[in-house]
């Protein structure tokens, strides 16, 4: 703790304020005389500086980032290639906030922001929505935009902690490239190209591709990744052009559900143990396809219609910790296989416009937007061959996590499989919204926008029947032969307004204020066993941002509280009102939880070729209200996986001159603060025995968080570039601290210890 201490004072005596940042590169010129080696006068100085020189595309509408009522930041190539990320979770220790709440298994990366999940739907590729359940290729990302706060107006039914935007290389219609190769540590390698340029005067291309292999840490688990992302641009015109992106990813994995844990105690096992099944496999296949046309009707208005198609399918076969591990470290493996996909086919259409009533400035943004997602799940079992009905949950002998030996360990899958049934779930959404940013003056500015969402899902059914005969299981109805059953559509409907005020005394410092909300679809039924309605999360920001010296030094400062005051719990009694309800699927809107927070962003570049990140937030998100009934939250618990401070501190300079010019060097710094895993605690409610009329019940608190310390891992990097050659080598987590990600009460993986990396790249 001794390190994490002294990471969070650091960065708390550095940051005053903080601002929103981005890699792209915005020019000012300054006519202070200069004069350079030769003693001559130089009337202008160029500077560069880490801060957005285009609207943010996640925003959508056009609007400058000091004119939204929100805070932004914006992870740009050159910090992404400067940091030799190959993950997302690696590009987001840039991101101020949000962290990675697990692993999965090995199969995604679960992010946090605020106190909520955003894997489920807040997570965007090219302003589409895109499956989470793959770890995405970070080779063709041009910049990583994160929009805090609440976005429900422009994307429907998202969590209010914010969304992030892969945005994706595109064409341009010069020539140039490159080809690299990385190499590190448990014989990592992976090469990777980047061309582009024009096929002639209105068609531009760009490809970019990589081949990833390795082993890892983690003894037996391996990784290799396919990719590819081609992409063309049509300039129909002046005023109109068309987009045509693609990207495909084949990754082969082992799956790693991570080292024990008993009860809530994480054991003190070797970082490097691997306690799956050495017959362990896994696959994920991604792919997607998307249009964007852009029309300009003239300077004041444009047309936008974007449609893609994605689709992913991840099949595993392994076993993971479905039981439990016995105080003496025995544990029989749970046996785990799935197949699930999606395919999501999304259509935008917007238009964007400028115009002014008498003195008042009005920027317009409207649209519809429509997506449809068909999700087919199956379940399989396992099943010893003379009893087939018999389904097989756990290994027949447990292993001993103290005494674990790989050599006794079989490569076969101890078991046969079959499919035992298919949900299929199909989810539409639907939205309408409007959105204007009216400027009363230039120190004054007003954002106010309605959205209406509707959204039906409903899941079909296909499983076998297994009924006892002469207590024998038999297999009544097979799989193959079952008819589906259609289950009811639940349908949710929901207004989602957004207001803001912006107050701007200079061009450089920006006061917002703001108030905006989200839906969230709820599972479950009332005790009418009807559809419940979507829980409506309140969320309130006040903030500022300020730019000094021309941008040299920008900042934001948030301050902000989210309130869900309907969230959905057990309901108390049953549809009489008077019986007392233990069947946790009878749910009512009577929980509630409010989170409050603070969020510090600062940028600086004080020399040329010299960049500074860094940034501190503060949340903290409690259980409020429950219904204290069986399985409903306790008033104030603070919500798993969600630390209460989080930090990084960054810095890379590039030598722009002198004998050791085009030597570069950086570190990075990252600090989580204590957390849980698990899940949160609830209310247990026993009945008495022996059981009375009508039945009575002894309520405890079923004790069900694991504590987490905060840690801090520190990278630095030292590179050099030559004409149009470079090397860049990274030490990542300098200090090789231990911690882990927990995701409820297994895949308790650890991270990743001291490592090494090394990237070549010639530029064209």
């Amino acid at each position: 703790m001794k390190y994490n201490l002294l990471f969070a004072l650091g960065l708390l005596s550095f940051v005053s304020y903080a601002q929103d940042f981005s890699s792209n590169k915005t020019t000012f010129t300054v006519t202070d005389t200069v004069k350079n080696k030769k003693g001559e006068i130089l009337n202008e100085v160029l500077i560069t500086a880490n801060k957005p020189k285009k609207p943010i595309e996640a925003a959508r509408a056009g609007i400058k980032v000091m004119d939204l009522p929100q805070s932004v930041q914006i992870i740009g190539s050159e910090v992404i290639e400067q940091q030799q990320a190959i993950r997302l979770s690696e590009v987001v220790k840039n991101l101020n906030g949000v962290y990675v709440g697990s692993a999965r298994g090995g199969a995604q990366e679960s992010f946090f922001s605020r106190g909520y999940d955003m894997s489920a739907n807040n997570m965007f590729k090219n302003g589409f929505r895109y499956n989470a359940g793959s770890i995405p290729e970070v080779s063709s990302l041009e910049k990583v935009e994160f929009l805090k706060g609440g976005s429900a107006l422009l994307y429907g039914n998202v969590a209010p902690g914010g969304i992030m935007n892969l945005v994706t290389k595109t064409p341009k219609f010069t020539s140039g490239g490159e080809v690299s190769m990385q190499i590190g540590s448990y014989s990592y390698y992976k090469p990777a190209i980047d061309f582009y340029g024009p096929l002639n005067n209105s068609i531009a291309y760009r490809i970019t591709g990589s081949y990833e292999n390795s082993e890892s840490f983690r003894d037996f688990v391996k990784n290799e990744r396919i990719y590819i992302n081609p992409s063309f641009l049509f300039k129909l015109s002046d005023k109109t052009q068309i987009t045509l992106q693609g990207d495909y990813l084949s990754a082969d994995w082992t799956p790693d559900f991570g080292t024990g844990i008993y009860g809530k105690t994480i054991l003190d096992l070797p970082r490097n143990e691997f306690f799956g099944a050495l017959w362990s496999t896994a696959n994920t296949k991604s792919s997607s396809a998307s249009m964007l046309f852009n029309h300009d009707f003239n300077k004041n208005w444009k047309l936008n219609f974007n449609s893609s198609y994605q689709s992913y399918r991840r099949t595993q076969t392994s076993t993971a910790q479905l039981s439990t591990i016995d105080a003496n470290g025995n544990w029989k493996r749970g046996l785990t296989k799935s197949d699930g996909a999606e395919n999501i086919f999304g259509d935008q259409l917007s238009l964007q416009g400028t115009f002014n009533t008498g003195s008042i400035k009005h920027q317009l943004f409207t649209g519809v937007d429509y997506e449809n997602s068909i999700a087919p799940n199956y379940t399989f079992g396992f099943y010893a061959p003379e009893k087939p009905a018999d389904l097989i949950t756990t290994e027949a002998t447990a292993i001993n996590l103290y005494t674990y030996d790989y050599s006794t360990q079989s490569n076969v899958i101890p078991y046969p499989t079959r499919i035992t049934q298919l949900t299929n779930t199909e989810t539409q959404r639907f939205g309408a919204y409007f959105q204007d940013l009216i400027s009363i003056n230039k120190y004054v500015k007003v954002l106010a926008g309605l959205r209406w969402s509707w959204q039906e899902s409903g899941a079909t059914t296909t499983k076998e029947v297994i009924e006892k005969k002469n207590n024998v299981n038999v297999i009544t109805t097979a799989y193959e032969n079952a008819i589906p059953v259609i289950g009811p559509k639940a349908i949710n409907k929901a207004f989602s307004p957004k207001a803001g005020l912006v107050v701007q005394p200079t061009k450089d410092l920006s006061l917002f204020a703001s108030y905006s909300n989200s839906f969230t679809p709820n599972t479950g039924t009332t005790v009418d066993s009807k559809p419940l309605d979507p829980s409506i999360i309140d969320q309130y920001e006040v903030g500022v941002k300020k730019d000094f010296w021309r941008g040299l030094l920008s900042t934001n400062v948030t301050v902000y509280q989210i309130t869900n005051n309907n969230l959905a719990q057990t309901a108390p009694y049953l549809a009489d009102g008077v019986t007392q309800n233990a069947n946790t699927s009878f749910k009512e809107l009577v929980g509630a939880t409010k989170g409050k927070g603070v969020e510090i962003d600062i940028t600086a570049n004080p020399l040329e070729g010299l960049s500074i990140m860094a940034g501190y937030s503060f949340n903290e998100t409690k259980v409020s209200k429950s219904s204290g009934t069986n399985g409903s939250l306790v008033v104030g618990d603070i919500l798993a996986r969600t630390p209460k401070n989080t930090a990084n501190l960054s810095f890379f300079y590039k030598l722009p001159t002198g004998l050791f010019k085009g030597v570069t060097f950086g570190a990075i710094g990252n600090y989580i603060g204590d957390r849980t895993g698990g899940w949160n605690d609830d209310y247990l409610w026993t009945a008495v025995t022996p059981p009375t009329t009508p039945p009575t019940y002894v309520v405890t608190i079923r004790d069900r968080d694991i504590p987490l310390e905060g840690y801090v891992t520190i990278d630095a990097s030292l590179g050099y570039e030559w004409k149009k050659f470079s090397i860049l080598c990274r030490l990542s987590n300098i200090t090789n601290e231990l911690n882990y990600t927990v995701h409820e009460n297994y895949s308790v993986n650890p991270i990743a210890p001291r490592q090494v990396m090394t990237s070549l790249r010639y530029k064209f």
